[in-house]
């Protein structure tokens, strides 16, 4: 059976779709591949940020160490040695939280530096000391 040019230019055009379609993973729908939405691309920690770094804003309670990340409304505190994060506070520590400091951090995981911020923000000196 001989191949005309025709059929010869079809049957590489479809090679090409069929090697481009598989060696880029597939067709997406939309701006960006679906690991790119998941993702913000952001600098790693150990990289320069070039001005951007994602930032996260907490507040933070000395009086009782607490956090309270603003943007995801969740708290962050010490309950028997061990961090946890919730959308409330325990009664008894509600009721006492006190004054606090706004922090802009980058990281999820504000108690990371929780012995840095006791140190540098003591309870009852807020009111004392201008914060930055």
């Amino acid at each position: 059976m001989k191949l005309h040019i025709i059929d010869k230019l079809l049957l590489y055009l479809l090679f090409c779709i069929f090697f481009v379609f598989f060696s880029s993973g597939g067709v997406h729908i939309g701006t960006h591949p679906p690991d790119a939405m998941a993702k913000k691309a952001s600098p790693p920690p150990h990289a320069k940020a070039h001005g951007y770094r994602a930032k996260c804003v907490y507040r933070y309670y000395p009086f009782l160490g607490v956090y309270f990340d603003t943007h995801r409304k969740a708290y962050f505190y010490l309950e028997g040695g061990n961090w946890r994060v919730s959308l409330s506070l325990p009664q008894d520590i509600r009721v006492r939280l006190g004054d606090y400091v706004t922090l802009e951090m980058d990281t999820d995981k504000p108690y990371t530096r929780y012995e840095e911020h006791k140190r540098k923000y003591p309870p009852g000196q807020l009111k004392k000391k201008k914060w930055d």
